[in-house]
């Protein structure tokens, strides 16, 4: 069996009877190593199977070029148009990312934490786990001075800088326009409010009625998390409603794709017994039938403002030292599913 030993500038050194400041010279192209010797040390590095190793270099100039993120879940659509913006920004400038999963929960996110704390990353993006309380597990970082920026999901009482959407505007557009189309019993579908970002949205839901001069009902508001199984409860508890609500706000596309289904499968129309918006512009939106009106939840541009901040930050251009918020502008997707009163 082969040794599987890695090969060092040492092992190249000895094997051509040179230096190895000599090799470690003609790895890096000094001009002051000849022609001649370079490419015999590039050809016998090849032939004994050297690998450079840019992490121990980084180390040994105080960054490894890495940046740590930390997300809720990597199969929400969302989620992985965000990383798609980070990485975008983070490899233009040079560096890689480590992505995490908490699985929506705050201690598997502090675990990720140490985790990328101890991978010694320049900076953390993160977006924070619905039960996570508070955020001790991000202090070895700012003892660091590692910058931290929290995207998405974010903690009132951090002093980090943050990006976001704003929520509760979000959720009053949604709500005013069903109010627009004439709907005057709007039903509310979302996942747990002990989560920030569907508490602003449900904020915004209330704001529009109060708005509109419309009477909020507790009866109303349904908690269903966003699956298949839970959302098709939701949407036979809002038919059982006396009366039934003529309009829905649901803060998830692919929840309220399946309300849809239910109603259209249960002999209700949509938009015309009851208009439906959503919350995502996930691509199910434009393949249900009616088409989904929804929220742009810009999740690519997000990343990418994120990075940005977080790069020129690293690179003596951007300031994370005090509390700020980028806000990327959502907008209102206006579809078939909502046009009750003809656009």
């Amino acid at each position: 069996m082969e040794n599987s030993k890695e090969i060092t500038i040492y092992d190249i050194a000895k094997n051509l009877n040179v230096s190895p400041s000599t090799v470690s010279r003609a790895l890096k192209d000094d001009p002051t190593v000849s022609k001649k010797t370079k490419k015999k040390i590039f050809e016998t590095a090849a032939q004994m199977g050297y690998r450079s190793n840019p992490f121990a270099k980084n180390l040994r100039q105080q960054q490894s070029l890495t940046i740590g993120v930390i997300v809720g879940e990597l199969n929400s659509p969302f989620i992985t148009s965000v990383v798609s913006g980070i990485e975008k920004v983070a490899g233009e400038a040079g560096y890689g990312i480590i992505i995490t999963d908490s699985s929506q929960s705050a201690v598997k996110e502090a675990a990720n934490a140490q985790n990328l704390f101890h991978r010694r990353v320049d900076g953390i993006i993160a977006s924070l786990a619905p039960d996570t309380k508070e955020l001790t597990h991000f202090s070895p970082f700012v003892e660091k001075n590692i910058p931290i920026i929290f995207l998405d999901s974010v903690s009132v009482f951090s002093e980090s800088t943050s990006v976001v959407i704003d929520n509760a505007m979000c959720g009053h557009m949604a709500t005013k326009h069903l109010i627009t189309q004439g709907c005057r019993r709007i039903a509310h579908v979302t996942p747990s409010l002990q989560h920030n970002i569907y508490a602003l949205r449900y904020k915004g839901y209330r704001d529009a009625l109060a708005e509109g001069k419309l009477p909020f009902e507790e009866t109303l508001l349904v908690i269903a998390e966003p699956t298949e199984e839970a959302s098709e409860a939701a949407a036979k508890k809002i038919l059982r409603m006396k009366p039934m609500p003529d309009g829905v706000f649901v803060t998830n596309d692919f929840a309220a794709a399946v309300c849809i289904r239910t109603f259209l499968e249960q002999g209700v129309r949509v938009p015309g017994d009851i208009a439906v918006v959503g919350f995502n512009n996930e691509v199910i939106g434009r393949l249900i039938k009616p088409t989904l009106t929804t929220v742009n939840y810009p999740g690519k541009e997000m990343g990418e403002a994120a990075a940005r901040s977080l790069v020129n930050h690293l690179k003596g251009a951007g300031n994370i030292g005090s509390i700020s918020t980028m806000t990327i502008r959502a907008e209102l997707i206006v579809r078939q599913s909502s046009l009750r009163a003809g656009g």
